[in-house]
């Protein structure tokens, strides 16, 4: 098969890769429609690794899919033959004490596509287990199945902000991930969701969503616009995602007594957090790392119509035309927010 395979930093081809295609007993195989580009197929595009993941070797990218299931396990019940599907990528070992626990995410030895070792699913067919592979409503479609996976980040820093019905919330960052974040804690409750940035083509974009309020930092102060909204009182959540150290200083300002704080973002180095003032309001943190358990639920929100995804849908390329949805997503335009590869 074809597949569009990381070489090294700097480098992609489109070329014959081979990737085991067996199907288990609870496994499906999946011919493959769309897949998102993600901010870590960039980052590890224009570097080579993050943190300590390291593309040593050739890695088939793309983690973010949808397509059609065209062969099942002997054991598997909930699926069958031509299924629409999108896929979790994130894969645990489901005896580990982490998976018991009920926090497969963490678990250590977790199977992630497209993160070193493990290849991605930028090719026309995976096999994949079954327990992580989701049926899509009929009203739901590859495209915004393909949208599932950033989403369901979204909704586990709203889940982790234990959102209130009638909260006011705040997001740095209108990124891919700092919208589903203002996406989710909408449909999670909240009345407002105050997202911040300095770029005015994604403002104007998510500020277009009913309860979204956009702010340009470069004209206003956050803490201006959360004491206006608030009576002074504070945002009941505020939510870090875009993991920009300078987005830390004051941050506990903006929340209320007793608010949540909920980081999302990933600053390249470590950043300071004054603790006085967090003990000062008992402000709660959390943090989040990818998700567990949302898939199911982002699914019933889309095709609910509770949750619209589809204009956050940038730009398509054909599969022929990979390196090249590559080099654009990775150029900075502001105007896009996911870019997708379509393979069929």
């Amino acid at each position: 098969m074809e597949a569009l395979v990381l070489e090294e930093a700097r480098r992609i081809s489109l070329r014959p890769f081979t990737l085991p295609q067996v199907v288990g007993a609870r496994d499906v195989r999946i011919r493959i429609n769309t897949v998102g580009i993600c901010g870590s197929d960039i980052h590890y595009y224009q570097h080579g690794r993050i943190g300590p993941f390291v593309v040593n070797e050739p890695m088939v990218l793309g983690h973010e899919a949808a397509g059609t299931v065209i062969q099942t396990g002997d054991e598997v019940k909930h699926l069958k033959v031509g299924d629409r599907v999108c896929m979790e990528p994130g894969v645990p070992d489901m005896e580990s004490r982490a998976s018991r626990e009920g926090m497969y995410n963490l678990d250590p030895s977790v199977r992630f596509w497209a993160t070193p070792p493990v290849h991605g699913c930028l090719t026309p067919f995976v096999v994949h287990p079954a327990a992580f592979t989701f049926k899509l409503p009929d009203n739901v479609s590859f495209a915004e199945g393909a949208i599932v996976e950033p989403l369901a980040i979204g909704m586990q820093a709203a889940t982790k902000a234990a959102i209130k019905p009638g909260d006011v919330a705040v997001i740095l960052g209108a990124g891919t991930i700092g919208m589903m974040c203002a996406l989710a804690a909408l449909a999670g409750g909240c009345s407002r969701a105050i997202v911040c940035d300095l770029v005015p083509e994604k403002l104007a974009l998510i500020g277009g969503v009913q309860g979204v309020i956009a702010v340009n930092i470069r004209d206003r102060r956050v803490q201006d616009v959360v004491s206006e909204l608030t009576d002074g009182w504070g945002a009941n959540v505020v939510f870090e995602a875009s993991g920009n150290e300078k987005a830390f200083d004051g941050i506990v300002d903006l929340l209320c007594p007793g608010g949540c704080l909920v980081l999302v973002g990933m600053p390249q180095k470590a950043v300071p957090i004054d603790i006085v003032a967090v003990q000062v309001k008992e402000v709660r943190i959390e943090s989040v790392f990818r998700y567990a358990n949302m898939f199911p639920r982002a699914i019933q929100l889309i095709a609910s119509g509770r949750l619209d995804v589809k204009p956050f849908i940038s730009r398509s390329f054909a599969f022929a035309d990979g390196i090249k949805a590559f080099e654009e997503a990775a150029s900075g335009n502001p105007t896009d927010v996911k870019v997708q590869i379509v393979l069929e």
